[in-house]
């Protein structure tokens, strides 16, 4: 069977992010340049996203984590548990066609579990994401960003990096499904603590803003059951539509905002691919688990 055939787009010369900005062609535009890099780190996966029927600018933006009515059967869906008990049926986003199709439900940004739904306590990365408590930090954000890069590869993991298109950056370690999410969120606490304990006046995993006193904070929390983090290429819902990228760590010193790039100047970016082969850079969980004990007990 062959790729299905791409769903029309309803209103593409919809504003989606303000007068004269980014419209719903440019949205899927964008989507269906990226859709080869993007779809890995979708697939199989839980979905939550948030419309805009409105647009940025109007008011009936809303998150939606389940399967709404008038989804078409053909776009993907999965059964998995509520915390809370019981099961909910979540999207999934499988190929270009749905892709496009949530385009066309001005659906944006999306957002993804740490694990896929055929196994959903059972993570197959972590992620760290990096937020400057000063506006304009994102030098301290980079450094930040760094730090959690050495700390994880000491720990025998891989770790990658992307700009959020928002404010800060995320790095992403792709590790072996063999463990529980509690397990790994409290992995990547004691990894967040440990980098943040060794630059206390700049790092912090303080959870309330309050607390922060302008450190960048480590935010080890995405990690946790059906919590959620931007997909890589997703676009956000802020002026200019910028994109969250993935990057190369070389890049970094060239970077001076999280939202470097928009849906109108990504195809820059188009050959790059930053993120080739995240896959199969997936290590145990256990084995950074224990060298993180060995070194704790050193």
């Amino acid at each position: 069977m062959g790729a299905r055939a791409l769903p029309r787009l309803h209103h593409p010369d919809k504003e989606l992010f303000g007068p004269g900005g980014p419209t719903k062609r440019d949205l899927a535009d964008h989507c269906l340049r990226a859709a080869a890099r993007m779809l890995p780190h979708l697939r199989g996966r839980p979905l939550a996203v948030q419309r805009w029927p409105e647009g940025i600018e109007g008011d009936g933006g809303f998150f939606v984590k389940n399967r709404w009515p008038g989804t078409p059967d053909w776009v993907g869906s999965a059964h998995v548990p509520r915390e809370s008990g019981g099961e909910a049926e979540v999207p999934v986003c499988n190929d270009r066609a749905a892709l496009v199709w949530l385009c066309g439900q001005d659906a944006f940004p999306l957002h993804i579990w740490m694990s896929r739904a055929d196994r959903p306590r059972v993570p197959d990365r972590i992620v760290f994401d990096l937020d400057p408590s000063k506006a304009g930090d994102f030098a301290g954000v980079r450094s930040a960003a760094r730090d959690v890069r050495a700390q994880v590869e000491e720990l025998g993991l891989a770790a990658f990096v992307m700009t959020t298109g928002s404010r800060g950056l995320h790095v992403v370690c792709p590790i072996l499904r063999r463990s529980d999410c509690d397990d790994v969120k409290a992995f990547a606490r004691a990894v967040a603590e440990r980098v943040a304990g060794r630059r206390p006046g700049e790092l912090t995993t303080a959870v309330r803003k309050d607390k922060r006193r302008g450190r960048v904070f480590i935010d080890y929390l995405r990690n946790g059951y059906a919590q959620l983090a931007v997909a890589p290429y997703s676009v956000r819902a802020r002026p200019g539509a910028p994109v969250a990228a993935p990057v190369d760590w070389d890049e970094l010193d060239g970077l001076d905002a999280a939202d470097r790039w928009t849906v109108r100047t990504f195809a820059e970016r188009d050959g790059a691919d930053p993120w080739k082969g995240f896959a199969r850079h997936a290590r145990s969980p256990e084995a950074a688990m224990s060298r993180l004990e060995k070194a704790r007990d050193a």
